[in-house]
């Protein structure tokens, strides 16, 4: 067992070549030899750094444009030979063969190349690396005597390890880690653009191809961010794994304080964080955007989002976050008390004091105050984040996945947008103007809500929610109730249904509550029937024509 390996010799081969001179003149100037190829040993070569062409130091000259140079005895040799044997080394010796103690390596672009809309099937083939992963294959294989890097962002550790004596041996096994991560996710890569192509792609090597959502065969990647206490139950184990590549959604947050984050606590802050995103957010530094013309009416732009067991209980707007907060416990108190909130803006002083007045899970915002951070200090077991990248509803792209026994559920994002200004009006009355900004503000939340979805809104705040009922008419009811439980009136309150009502009875239980508006997708055998409920009770209701079924 080796503790520290000094490096005599790096082979350095790259793609991305941010950051290579600086490297190799370093390592240079640590006695270390450079043996590089083509486009890098020109790079380095004009940057004055002293380089060994690959084609000398193997014996071989690269071939068939390029795609033959590293795959060589010289160089593989020189990887997986074993410090700790004699005879590997003495076959190293034999075949006059030196060893490489350091692989510099990233892969030709292949997911950057397959992203672009106007590549070609020829190019994507052509940007499939293979000397590169067999290279970093085999040196991380020997990982006992070889470092191996794939990250730009390694290479000041591996300068300053070299300068302290060498490459330590746990530096090296996490390198190896990393290594084998990479290789993996850039064959997925691979794997998921052929499985995706259509029928005879490959017959039209210069054509733009088409993918289909769906290929073959799905390839993930995901790195655990942190083990958790528990899952959804105290006897369940779990753990939080983030997408590779740049953190959204949860996976962005950053925690300032507070008990550490559960199972539980991730899921209702991912329904917390993509309904707040249904408004506009703003990060320090920006300008707070202008308020979508139809919330104008609604009576301001700071959105308060409050979730409890993965469905919101409180939701409203307001001219300031101390508001927005306070509107929206107002809409269900009792099912408020330790949830979790979230914020599209700045968390300031006064809306932190309001939060400390009872206990909830956590609260997450693009920023806090100073003094709101100050104020929260006092709620020692409060989790407190700030959002980073979240990304707007109708951005979402890729698979929404789901586990299912045996297999594996995938569908698009629920990323559609609906312009209520455009829907349907079904109803002898349209809705005022006044009308269509409760309506677009209660349609947003019910797309959040468990199936069946009632959402009862009123001057831009729940006032009533019925959720996850297997009838609509028991989700009208409940959300009738729990307005009246709150104190929250109903006359004169808009309602977003996220599915058709199949019957009139929800839509006279409507009415009975003073609903003056409805939004639904439409689409009953029974629509008639309901339009006329709704023009006997002088509701104005219109259509969408899109479902949102959140199951």
């Amino acid at each position: 067992m080796v503790e520290r390996i000094r490096v005599t010799r790096a082979l350095v081969s790259l793609s991305d070549k941010t950051g290579a001179v600086e490297l190799c003149k370093a390592l240079s100037a640590s006695g270390v030899e450079i043996v590089s190829s083509g486009g890098t040993a020109e790079h380095l070569r004009k940057a004055g750094v002293p380089v060994i062409e690959l084609g000398a130091f193997t014996g071989f000259p690269e071939m068939l444009d390029g795609r033959v140079k590293t795959l060589h005895p010289a160089v593989h040799a020189g990887l997986l030979a074993r410090r700790d044997l004699p005879e590997h080394l003495e076959t190293l010796a034999k075949h006059n063969l030196k060893p490489i103690d350091l692989v510099v390596v990233n892969l030709y672009p292949f997911e950057a190349t397959v992203a672009k809309s106007d590549h070609t099937f020829e190019q994507a083939i052509e940007n499939i690396d293979i000397g590169g992963p067999t290279m970093l294959r085999s040196a991380a294989k020997n990982w006992d005597g070889v470092g191996v890097v794939t990250d730009p962002g390694d290479y000041a550790r591996v300068l300053e390890e070299i300068k302290g004596g060498g490459l330590t041996r746990a530096f090296r096994f996490e390198l190896m880690r990393r290594c084998f991560e990479r290789v993996a996710a850039y064959d997925a890569a691979i794997a998921n653009y052929l499985g995706a192509l259509p029928a005879a792609a490959e017959n039209a090597p210069h054509a733009h191809p088409a993918r289909t959502d769906y290929p073959a065969t799905i390839n993930l990647q995901y790195r655990r961010v942190q083990d958790l206490r528990y899952g959804e139950n105290p006897h369940q184990t779990a753990a939080f794994y983030a997408e590779t590549g740049a953190p959204l959604g949860v996976a962005s947050m950053k925690q300032h304080q507070g008990k550490e984050l559960s199972y539980n606590n991730l899921l209702d802050f991912d329904s917390c964080l993509r309904l707040v995103a249904e408004f506009d957010i703003w990060f320090p530094g920006a300008s707070p955007p202008d308020p979508h013309p139809r919330q104008e009416a609604a009576s301001g732009r700071t959105a308060c989002v409050i979730v409890k067991h993965n469905n919101p209980c409180g939701v409203s707007l307001a001219p300031s976050a101390e508001e927005a907060f306070r509107r929206a416990v107002a809409c269900d108190p009792l099912s408020a008390f330790g949830g979790v909130i979230a914020f599209n803006g700045e968390v300031t002083e006064a809306a932190a004091r309001a939060v400390g007045e009872q206990f909830y899970e956590g609260i997450a915002a693009p920023s806090f105050s100073p003094a709101a951070l100050e104020v929260l200090t006092k709620k020692k077991n409060l989790r407190v984040l700030t959002i980073g990248a979240m990304p707007k509803p109708a951005t979402l792209a890729g698979h929404d996945l789901r586990r299912v026994a045996g297999g594996m559920l995938a569908q698009g994002f629920d990323a559609s947008v609906e312009d209520l200004s455009k829907a349907k009006v079904v109803t002898k009355r349209a809705p005022t103007a006044a009308e269509l900004a409760e309506l677009d503000f209660a349609w947003k939340i019910s797309k959040h809500v468990k199936s069946n979805a009632i959402v009862m809104t009123r001057d831009a705040r729940i006032v009533g929610v019925g959720a996850g009922q297997m009838s609509r008419v028991d989700s009208m009811e409940i959300a009738v109730s729990k307005a009246a439980k709150a104190g929250t009136p109903t006359k004169g309150s808009a309602l977003g249904s996220d599915a058709f009502f199949p019957f009139r009875d929800g839509i006279d239980a409507a009415a009975k509550a003073g609903v003056t508006s409805i939004a639904q997708p439409g689409g009953s055998v029974r629509d008639d029937e309901c339009i006329a409920a709704a023009d006997e009770a002088g509701i104005a209701m219109v259509f969408t024509g899109v479902r949102h079924f959140r199951h």
